[in-house]
């Protein structure tokens, strides 16, 4: 028989395709498990692996079937897939929502059944290229090459495109209709040629997935933001999925209770907020004895700098964090700016890199005017913003030197956080410290994470820092750690006791006074020992073993 001459020619459209969208599935299936679950490391392979497995299983099933009805089969696998693509999102959300003792099981249900179909397309492909007598060679090239060729360009639209422009919910639907529209011209070609049996029933499967697939695009922001309410006790007053995190914000309006929230995990409540950067932030820039020049190294929500900038002495603020968005919010959703006190109004932000600020070529300065008083202008520090990794940051070798550091970075619950907890960045940050320079950095509850709070302390000290502990209850997250850390001469008793004899805050504070403080070096027997103390590393990051599973037991 005659191979039709645009045959080959499909056959690469749909290889293409389906290897794009193949890939992509596989993506969202894993991101929406770590937005939910967390540990992206752990929920990629998992969830990647399991639709592998399934490939292999498919590969073994489709032996056992005739060569009858291919096309259909083809036909068929596509709608299923751009079904059961189009709606896991929303179905996986739901059960974890509704069903929370059945989520394992309809969730890797979903990615044991898609990654079973995809298993089917390849195979089928080839069963079909042999039928219509195209040569192997030409049958190997159309079917792997189109398909490699397929799952890298999916990669790249996946990363550069998808994620920064749709939610998930949404970039579903328009993989599946990736695979609805190869389901379509494969129908419409067969048609044409006329070698498809019983064409009303393929033309009916098409307009009844057609309508769902329209639905759901349709309204699947509505339902998504109904299925995530769920998740939250406050109405939820903003959401954006971002090329880096899920950002939901709520609001109580009982008790003015705003909470901002990243990947389902609390970032903050305002009304404890102040306890918590009261802490981080007066105790470093009390002991340090220069403050001219600031480092924040996250804090994308404003709260550090609200705190930093009150202090005359400093001139210049550089702030580094990964996510525009959250710098975006914080600097002009109506309560964030409310809390941070429009920390970041007239502030220079860099989006894109950091590569002039690195060459110390020169950049407007932006005093941001706060008041007038007896006709006299009060100026604060000029603020920097760098939307950038801050390990990168700090590998771009910047040229200025820090005299205070303020460290309030997400707990590390990933890899990507946990390497911000390294060895290696601890030794990066210190070339860029003048000699007297203290650091403080967040760490995590020492009652319920101890020994991440502790092996973030022997990391410190692995870097070549001496290290203070101290404590303060947080009523929205319990028991929260921190450390003060600097290169310097002094012992840590030397800086306790400067710390403990505090007569007073150089500036207006909201919560902390110095009996505060002074009692927040206190622990109890056993507190700050190790049961497995280790020093995290990039290339053995036993902080993320020691937060992920030896964290929050006892609740």
């Amino acid at each position: 028989m005659k191979t039709p001459r645009l045959l080959p020619v499909l056959l690469a459209f749909c290889m293409f395709s389906t290897g794009a969208s193949g890939l992509v599935s596989e993506y969202l299936l894993a991101t929406i498990t770590t937005y939910i679950l967390g540990n992206s490391i752990e929920q990629f392979s998992l969830v990647i692996a399991s639709m592998m497995l399934m490939m292999g299983v498919s590969g073994f099933v489709q032996s056992k079937m005739t060569d009858r009805n291919l096309l259909q089969k083809f036909i068929a696998v596509e709608v299923l897939m751009a079904l059961l693509g189009g709606f896991a999102p929303l179905a996986i959300y739901a059960s974890y929502g509704y069903l929370d003792h059945y989520f394992t099981i309809i969730h890797y249900g979903f990615v044991l059944s898609i990654g079973f179909l995809i298993g089917f397309e390849i195979p089928l492909v080839m069963r079909i290229i042999e039928k219509q007598n195209i040569p192997l060679k030409t049958n190997l090239t159309i079917v792997y090459a189109m398909d490699y060729v397929g799952a890298f360009v999916g990669a790249l639209i996946w990363v550069n495109y998808l994620l920064k422009n749709f939610p998930l919910s949404e970039i579903s639907f328009i993989v599946a209709g990736f695979n609805f529209i190869v389901a379509v011209i494969t129908i419409l070609y067969f048609l044409y040629v006329k070698v498809i049996d019983r064409p009303a029933m393929q033309i009916l499967a098409l307009l009844l997935t057609a309508a769902a697939l329209l639905f759901g695009w349709a309204n699947n922001r509505d339902f998504s933001a109904l299925l995530e309410q769920k998740f939250y006790d406050d109405p939820i007053v903003y959401k954006k999925t971002t090329r880096y995190q899920h950002l939901v914000m709520t609001h109580n309006s009982k008790i003015d209770d705003t909470r901002l929230y990243i990947n389902g995990n609390t970032q903050f409540s305002s009304l404890d907020e102040g306890r918590y950067h009261d802490f981080l932030v007066h105790p470093v820039m009390t002991v340090a004895p220069a403050i001219k020049h600031v480092l924040v190294l996250g804090g994308g929500d404003g709260l550090a700098l609200r705190e930093v900038i009150k202090y005359a002495e400093v001139e210049s603020v550089t702030l580094v964090d990964l996510d525009p968005e959250m710098i975006n919010i914080a600097t002009n959703n109506q309560i964030l700016t409310a809390l941070n006190n429009h920390a970041f109004q007239h502030a220079k932000v860099n989006v894109e890199s950091i590569n002039t600020y690195v060459a110390g070529s020169k950049q407007a300065i932006y005093m941001r005017e706060v008041g007038y008083e007896a006709g006299e202008r009060e100026w604060v520090a000029s603020v920097e913003v760098f939307n950038i990794d801050a390990d990168q940051f700090l590998k771009k070798q910047p040229k200025q030197k820090w005299d205070a550091v303020v460290i309030d970075l997400p707990d590390p619950s990933s890899i990507e956080l946990s390497k911000l907890y390294s060895k290696q960045f601890y030794q990066s940050l210190r070339r860029y410290l003048t000699a007297d320079a203290y650091v403080a950095i967040q760490s995590t509850s020492p009652y319920h994470a101890k020994e991440a709070y502790l092996s973030i302390g022997e990391t410190l000290k692995a870097a070549g820092f001496k290290v203070l502990p101290y404590r303060q209850n947080i009523p929205s997250f319990g028991d929260w750690g921190y450390y003060l850390a600097w290169i310097g001469t002094r012992s840590s008793e030397a800086v306790k006791l400067q710390l403990s004899a505090l007569p007073e805050f150089k500036v207006d504070t909201g919560f902390i006074t110095p009996e505060l403080l002074a009692a927040s070096f206190a622990f109890g027997k056993g507190e700050l020992v190790a049961d497995n103390p280790c020093v995290n590393t990039l290339m053995q990051p036993c902080l993320l073993t020691n937060y992920l599973d030896r964290s929050w037991l006892l609740e």
